[in-house]
């Protein structure tokens, strides 16, 4: 049985792209920072010092956005553009997992 195919991203300029890129790099590292799921002291400062460069470049992403006037993020697509990324799945790494005790 064939896997279901995936949805085809949405139109995105170039800056959109860049901040969807950064965006979900930055969540990729928080999730490996995350306290509650991630191990080792060393693994966590490794993504915690490539958070930083992250950010930078995420800021750049936003920054040329707005110089080039695009005020607004279109939600609905840039979610769009996440979902067919795995945003869904790598943005929960970075909440708290639900207690086993229960």
């Amino acid at each position: 049985m064939l896997p279901p195919e995936l949805p085809p991203l949405p139109a995105l300029t170039r800056a959109e792209s860049e901040l969807i890129d950064h965006y979900l790099e930055a969540v990729d590292l928080l999730g490996r920072i995350n306290p509650a799921r991630t191990r080792h002291t060393y693994h966590a400062l490794r993504a915690a010092q490539a958070l930083v460069r992250t950010a930078a470049e995420l800021r750049d992403a936003l920054a040329l956005m707005h110089r080039r006037g695009e005020s607004e993020l279109h939600a609905a697509t840039l979610a769009r553009a996440l979902r067919v990324l795995d945003g869904e799945r790598r943005t929960a790494r970075v909440a708290v997992p639900p207690d086993d005790a229960g």
